[in-house]
């Protein structure tokens, strides 16, 4: 009997980059591609591209970006959760962790890597999430740890806590001195969606003008800033 070859018996893993940026999908699947026991089967730019390719190519992880040309990537990740529930999710995104990585997860994720991490960080990022771990750095687990640690009622009353995926993308761009065409081309959404957002949050927040919303955007984003 002749035995199998490595080649034969190993197993690779099969992993959907999700990213509207062709250079940085194709830089992250060159590095992925150089792994062994790692292949991308499939890109998209989209939601419905990567519904498509999940459907057409069936990976084992979907890595995958917040900001996409059709939707949110916090959109895509509960759509896949409820389609595919073992799929695993893995965001990389230029977002802050610290204040997105616990949406993340509680979405669906099973981690969260911000790309100016070093590639080799995002492919242990990768192999702990394959591995059945959740990932995310040390200091946003520390962070995440303790908001779940906090007291309900102090917790509740928190800006995150109150506001939806979009309505908190747009408040702290707000924050961040963008106009509302910035905001829109930023998070590719129309100016008149932005508008409705930030009524939205000032709603919310019991803010009268958007000079108000403003100046507590500013003030919180430079609070996370300092914390």
């Amino acid at each position: 009997m002749v035995a199998p070859s490595d080649s034969a018996t190993s197993k690779v893993t099969r992993v959907l980059l999700v990213d509207d940026h062709p250079v940085v999908r194709e830089g992250l699947a060159e590095s992925i591609n150089r792994e062994s026991d790692l292949m991308v089967c499939a890109q998209a730019e989209d939601h419905r591209g990567a519904l498509r390719a999940i459907e057409g190519s069936h990976p084992e992880l979907v890595v995958v970006d917040l900001m996409l040309r059709d939707s949110s990537g916090m959109e895509l990740i509960k759509d896949i959760r409820a389609r595919w529930p073992r799929l695993l999710i893995l965001v990389v995104s230029m977002h802050d962790e610290t204040l997105y990585a616990e949406r993340v997860l509680r979405a669906g994720a099973q981690g969260y890597i911000t790309k100016q991490q070093a590639t080799h960080d995002i492919l242990l990022a990768i192999r702990r999430v394959l591995g059945g771990g959740i990932y995310l750095n040390e200091r946003t687990a520390s962070a995440v740890l303790a908001r779940l640690a906090a007291k309900p009622q102090a917790a509740s009353h928190a800006i995150p806590d109150l506001l939806a995926d979009r309505e908190l993308e747009v408040f702290e761009l707000t924050g961040r001195g963008l106009s509302t065409r910035e905001i829109a081309g930023q998070l590719r959404i129309d100016v008149k969606t932005v508008d409705t957002y930030r009524a939205r949050i000032r709603e919310k927040l019991n803010l009268k003008t958007s000079s108000e919303l403003l100046q507590l955007a500013i003030r919180w984003n430079q609070g996370r800033r300092q914390a």
